[in-house]
């Protein structure tokens, strides 16, 4: 027994920032994107080493698909900042395409094997990968850390008119458990509690059809009467749409779960950033955990009130298939950790201020002292019998009004001082090098640490206390590229507000040059170091201001 491949459908979470990318415009770009590709498809860009024969089929499926993609938000008005990249997003939905092989060639459908489906999305995952990495594309996040989303339908089997009741699931278990995990592999050798495990939770309450949905992919198979009559008014709306949405909710929740991680690294290292950048930060993620978490009441009235038992059936799977009870915990954790660690940082900047501020409370306290002098002058005049309103009386009244003046004016003064001298402490500076080598390529890092962890980056980093700026430079160069280079001159101090989301960092930027990049290798904060065309640099997006700084270094237009 064995199902016949009808058509699949593809699922891709997703951030968009509306000001910068247009949905449905991108849909279309990324249809014509995987179309192209799959068209010019070579077998060395195929995923696995395979066997020749079995390349030979996966070429097959790439000449022959029809595909259609569009986009679906889901959740507008969304604000999300990404904590590494800092890039910003408004919207919250997935791109799906609509894929059938050998469409204009039905017969063909019957050689169409269960672990041929998995080749096709995982060569589109790494397509997207480059897409992703464009410069016109910095308005979207996909999820590209997890397969592409892969429901397969049938509506034929080779041993036809079968009911599946349980006892002929658990017969066909090996053939319909090659179907219902896409990515899980095919072998023949598998043990039959794999097969067991891989046909539970049938939702299905037809003894007509099967429907299976796991966490990358899913099955549906309808007797062909009952999928012409019921997918495209029931299945589409039922069982398909619902899977991508909760997909995407897991999405959201992983990306928030991940800021929370940084940001809780951050607050234990609050010399980079400032608390209110903090609590804004923490506040906009709560609004977002909010967001989501009304979404999923809406889910959970669905299950209160629905009446529809399938339905209700496949919601109630998908939330624990996706495990979106034990997230959202895990995140409400993560937010009381982040608490208790705000709650200590507050005690800390306060103990710092009254340090820094003592001595004007010391002078403050004088004020409070002024009665004192008011008494004393008052003894002064009993003293030598002046009378008020005599003039003695007057000047030593002048005498002390001038001195408690003083006192004012000096504690105002110290007060500004301690201020202006509070903000160049939260100041960190630090270096950048432009480095050219003889050809006139460029020396770049990818960072190996958020922000901007994966990102293009020039090498440098902070000064050390004692260090002159090129020192620092010399030594960050060395450690994160293991080159030695020479200075050419000074581009610039860039001190632009915002420039880094850690807090206030202002760089010294030099021109420098390598003679000898024979040495070249990664360390410390970079996780790769290369030579980059200038020509290369169009289509790629730095971390920080470092595209600036090539500019003003006359080194990129």
């Amino acid at each position: 027994m064995d199902f016949i491949y009808k058509e699949e459908f593809w699922f891709i979470s997703t951030f968009l920032n509306t000001s910068l990318a247009d949905g449905n415009e991108k849909s279309q770009e990324i249809e014509d994107y995987v179309k192209e590709n799959l068209n010019n498809l070579k077998k060395e860009d195929i995923y696995y080493k395979i066997r020749e024969e079995f390349g030979n089929n996966i070429m097959e499926l790439a000449k022959n698909v029809s595909i259609s993609c569009k986009w679906v938000p889901y959740l507008e008005n969304f604000p999300y900042e990404d904590e590494n990249s800092q890039r910003k997003y408004d919207t919250l939905g997935f791109f799906q395409f609509d894929v059938e092989y050998f469409k204009n060639e039905p017969s063909k459908k019957e050689n169409i094997k269960s672990n041929f489906i998995q080749q096709i999305p995982q060569i589109l995952l790494a397509l997207m990968k480059d897409y992703a990495k464009k410069e016109e594309n910095r308005g979207i996040i996909f999820d590209l850390e997890s397969p592409i989303y892969v429901f397969v339908t049938s509506n034929k089997a080779k041993t036809e008119n079968i009911e599946w009741t349980r006892e002929n699931i658990s017969k066909f278990k090996k053939s319909i458990g090659y179907w219902t995990e896409i990515y899980s592999g095919q072998w023949e050798d598998y043990s039959e509690d794999l097969y067991s495990r891989r046909i539970e939770n049938n939702l299905s309450n037809r003894l007509s059809e099967l429907h299976f949905i796991r966490r990358n992919s899913g099955f549906i198979y309808m007797a062909k009467e009952n999928y012409e009559d019921f997918f495209e008014s029931y299945m589409k709306e039922y069982v398909l749409a619902p899977t991508p949405k909760m997909r995407t909710v897991l999405f959201a929740l992983r990306l928030i779960n991940e800021s929370l991680d940084l940001l809780f690294l951050k607050v234990q290292s609050e010399e980079f950033m400032d608390v209110e950048t903090i609590e804004n930060k923490i506040r906009n993620l709560r609004f977002l955990r909010g967001l989501i978490q009304t979404k999923l009441s809406a889910i959970y009235n669905e299950l209160d009130y629905n009446r529809r038992q399938h339905y209700t059936t496949v919601l109630k799977h998908l939330l624990r298939e996706f495990e979106i009870e034990r997230i959202v915990n895990r995140i409400n954790e993560k937010f009381n950790i982040i608490y208790d660690s705000m709650q200590q940082l507050y005690q800390k900047k306060n103990e710092e201020i009254q340090k820094v501020t003592v001595k004007g409370l010391n002078l403050l306290n004088l004020l409070f002292g002024a009665g004192i002098l008011a008494d004393l002058g008052g003894v002064i005049l009993i003293a030598f019998s002046i009378q008020e309103g005599d003039f003695a009386s007057i000047f030593i009244n002048f005498i002390i009004t001038l001195i408690i003046s003083s006192i004012l004016t000096a504690t105002i003064i110290f007060n500004i001082y301690m201020r202006i001298k509070v903000k160049k402490v939260k100041v960190a500076h630090a270096v950048d090098a432009v480095i050219e080598d003889k050809s006139g390529n460029l020396v770049l890092i990818k960072r190996k640490y958020p922000p901007f962890q994966g990102f293009y980056a020039l090498p440098g980093g902070f000064i050390e206390s004692g260090e002159k700026p090129k020192q620092a430079l010399l030594r960050e160069v060395k450690e994160e590229t293991n080159l030695d280079v020479e200075i050419i001159e000074k581009i610039g101090v860039f001190d632009e507000e915002g420039r880094d989301p850690r807090g206030i960092i202002h760089s010294t930027a030099y021109k420098c040059i390598v003679y000898d990049t024979s040495t070249m290798r990664s360390g410390d904060d970079s996780k790769d170091v290369e030579l980059i065309s200038k020509e290369q640099l169009e289509d790629i997006e730095l971390a920080f201001d470092h595209k600036k700084i090539i500019k003003e270094a006359n080194l990129f237009n």
